[in-house]
């Protein structure tokens, strides 16, 4: 599917986080979900514990660099990460779907 290449990689015991800077090759650019189940399954860390900061290409290629920040718990990841729209919509979805 997916080549991972690691530029970077940094430990943040302030947030309790791994910073991370990667480079992917793949035919088409990658969707955020996607980007998070591959570094969840390189660096063994639950998908819900990943925030991906940026993804970036350039036009014509096929890598794309990667900024994400990998988080010990998902706790961690809520209390210091802020939520777009469509994040809190998302969670709030299945439980209306539920009701």
């Amino acid at each position: 599917m997916a080549e991972i290449k690691v530029l970077e990689e940094k430990e943040n015991p302030l947030f309790k986080r791994k910073e991370v800077h990667v480079l992917i090759y793949s035919e088409k650019s990658p969707s955020r979900e996607e980007v998070s189940n591959i570094l969840s399954k390189k660096f063994s860390v639950p998908s819900t514990n990943v925030k991906i900061k940026a993804i970036s290409g350039n036009f014509g290629s096929k890598t794309f660099n990667i900024e994400a920040n990998l988080y010990s718990s998902k706790e961690n990841k809520d209390s210091i990460e802020l939520k777009k729209k469509k994040e809190t919509a998302a969670e709030k979805k299945p439980v209306e779907a539920a009701v």
